[in-house]
């Protein structure tokens, strides 16, 4: 196979980990010693669904030198099953043996996997993403985390902090939002900052489509592992659909204006997708975010089946007009003539970019932290789910301290989740106008 058949949605299941007690552990100057290493690098992947498995891939195709040692999930079956799908893909190209000492599962097999490890794959759902990020970093791992990279603004702070320790320990961070890393957003990027778009005023952002797989109850299982097993639809895990897949287009926007919104407003709620295998998340958002500059974006993301599909991003300037839509890239002038056309298809996968750059850093003794506007992005999504829920004007400061804590700490099998289905399997929907935040 080729390496773009193992991006985000490739392996398409569902992995979690855990959540315990957290370390704290002054660095030294022996700590940044990782950060030139002419050695094997040993790999840990934490989270072993689809997204781990292709980031193992990716990693293991970005530098030769590189060996997977651990691996870590809640889930013993989610181990076996990504182990087997990577020598899959890599047979005849990489050998791959992990030992079976080092396939940890459970609430605390994240610890375990990580101390084996000098760069670390974070790759749960994003509940539990703060928690993993703070140990790996404490303990002077270099690391590679999906996005979103929290479902709540405590989680945010939580990885802020983390991210300005990473910074201190010169220990690299990237996080996947990869139309960082793609020629085609990189080349409109270009024009912006050179100015041949003029300022940008407004812009409209999408990500509308049919959703994602449903994992139904089983027999036997308790609250707690039905959840984590389907935990795209509960917020303390995924943190709803605007945050875990339109942190994409957000980040471009913010990315492109140069500046994080200071207010958002919308709409949104669940017309098709309410079933009691729906948990509690929307299944449409419409947000307006309102820029210091004076920038609005219109923002969109729709999970219905047989709607019309967008994923892309427009944006107008007092110049010109941007837009992304599939492999094309381009600027427009006000007369409809494109004075700019980038198409990507054939370029190297940004999913394999990432990789490659980070590993390229680690061995060059340079630093790539990307922590901050992962975690800005992140809180721009959050901040437009609490828009839709409330049915309220949300502020910047409103959304950055928060104190509504989704994410429960020190979980194990015998904990009760932070939301329980009532006596028909339903669980409590955010109703605007009456849901509030804290």
């Amino acid at each position: 196979m080729k390496e773009e058949k193992l991006n985000r949605r490739s392996f398409v299941k569902n992995t979690t980990i855990s959540t315990g007690a957290l370390l704290t552990v002054p660095f030294s100057l022996e700590a940044m010693a990782n950060n030139t290493i002419d050695k094997k690098l040993k790999l840990a992947v934490v989270g072993c669904g689809g997204r781990g498995t292709g980031a193992v891939v990716q990693a293991l195709r970005a530098d030769k030198d590189v060996e997977l040692v651990a691996m870590a999930d809640a889930f013993l079956d989610r181990v076996e099953n990504s182990l087997k799908s990577i020598k899959d893909e890599l047979d005849g190209e990489i050998k791959i043996s992990v030992k079976e000492k080092n396939r940890f599962h459970g609430f605390e097999s994240y610890k375990k996997a990580i101390d084996l490890a000098d760069v670390v794959i974070l790759a749960t759902p994003p509940g539990f993403r703060p928690l993993h990020f703070e140990y790996a970093i404490e303990n002077d791992k270099h690391v590679f985390m999906e996005k979103p990279v929290a479902t709540d603004p405590n989680g945010i702070r939580r990885v802020l902090k983390s991210g300005k320790l990473a910074e201190q320990k010169k220990l690299n961070v990237v996080v996947g939002l990869q139309r960082r890393y793609q020629n085609s957003y990189l080349s409109l990027f270009d024009k912006v900052k050179k100015g041949d778009v003029g300022k940008i005023v407004s812009g409209q952002v999408y990500w509308n489509g049919a959703g994602v797989w449903v994992r139904k109850r089983e027999p036997g299982q308790s609250e707690i592992e039905y959840q984590m097993r389907n935990w795209y639809y509960f917020n303390w895990l995924c943190g709803d659909h605007i945050v875990e897949q339109h942190v994409h287009n957000l980040d471009v926007a913010n990315w492109f204006i140069g500046e994080y919104p200071k207010s958002a407003s919308g709409m949104g709620g669940r017309e098709v997708r309410n079933g009691i295998d729906h948990g509690q998340i929307f299944d449409h958002h419409y947000v307006e975010f309102n820029y210091p500059s004076g920038a609005v974006i219109s923002s969109q993301c729709r999970h219905q089946p047989g709607t019309y599909r967008k994923v892309s991003e427009t944006f107008q300037g007092t110049k010109a007009v941007i837009s992304t839509n599939k492999n094309i890239a381009q600027v427009m002038d006000y007369n409809g003539n494109s004075v700019f056309k980038y198409n990507s298809k054939g370029d190297k996968s940004p999913y394999q970019i990432e990789h490659d750059k980070l590993f390229a850093s680690i061995r060059g003794g340079e630093v790539i932290n990307n922590t901050e506007y992962g975690a800005k992005s992140t809180l721009t999504s959050i901040m437009g789910r609490m828009a839709t829920y409330t049915g309220k004007e949300i502020t910047w400061e409103q959304a950055m301290n928060s104190t509504d804590f989704l994410v429960p700490e020190n979980l194990d099998w015998n904990s009760a989740p932070p939301v329980s289905p009532d006596q028909n399997g339903r669980y409590p929907i955010p109703v605007p106008g009456r849901y509030k935040i804290n």
